[in-house]
């Protein structure tokens, strides 16, 4: 009797590299059809351009023909994994807007030195509020119904300006009205902000924070999952 196959892991956090990467290239091509058709193009374009930069450099002979193929090789892959990722990430946001909570999943894209807070606020109609704390400071991101949004986010300030006067606090709407940052805009928005609080002052500012939020009483999340298209996919767009 034929073993049965070991289960493949649905989990983005549970596969390896290239599982990770096969995932990402189908889920893409469910919307992108032409993504096969970019990477190659990229890899031909950026590899015949490598070769003959290549091949001039080191001179002619069979050391540089080899350099040459190597060179070609090697820029022609960086060309399509840049591609890769850059329409990965753009199918990525496109099947995440408008969903609840897909700021939160957009915000683990952050690099080290910030501190993300999902759904730290939110309203019946699932209007959210979410935290992050950096370089800037304090940034509120709220996504819903902007006139709610706009309320929740004054609310919030209100609270983390009585235990933080001093950290600068930010807002962030994101959606796609005038005024508000599109979601595919969001980590570049917030880390341009500006660096007003350095590093030693951050731990004195999450603890403050941290006080704050246990002085909330507890509350549901909203219904429905965050969604989680960015979570297999971060390493692939951080370029790692």
């Amino acid at each position: 009797m034929a073993k049965k196959d070991k289960a493949q892991p649905t989990d983005p956090s549970e596969m390896g590299r290239r599982q990770q990467i096969v995932a990402t290239y189908k889920m893409t091509k469910q919307t992108d059809k032409r993504i096969g058709l970019w990477m190659l193009g990229s890899f031909l374009l950026f590899g015949a351009l490598g070769f003959g930069i290549f091949y001039i450099l080191p001179g002619s002979g069979t050391i540089g023909l080899v350099i040459a193929i190597v060179g070609g090789l090697m820029l022609g892959l960086l060309a399509m994994m840049i591609v890769f990722s850059r329409r990965a990430q753009r199918t990525a946001y496109d099947r995440m807007a408008g969903q609840p909570g897909a700021a939160a999943s957009a915000l683990t894209l952050l690099k080290r030195g910030w501190k993300s807070d999902p759904v730290i606020a939110f309203t019946k109609q699932q209007d959210v509020v979410h935290r992050v704390v950096g370089p800037p400071g304090i940034v509120l991101i709220g996504e819903g119904n902007p006139h709610r949004v706009r309320q929740l986010l004054l609310s919030e300030r209100r609270k983390h300006e009585r235990v933080a006067s001093e950290t600068p606090i930010h807002e962030v709407v994101v959606g796609s009205e005038e005024g508000q940052v599109p979601l595919a805009k969001l980590v570049r928005h917030v880390t341009k902000l500006g660096r007003q609080v350095k590093p030693a002052e951050m731990t004195d500012v999450l603890n403050r924070l941290k006080a704050l939020d246990a002085n909330r009483s507890a509350i549901p999340l909203p219904k429905g999952p965050v969604p989680n298209s960015m979570k297999g996919m971060r390493g692939n767009m951080r370029g790692r």
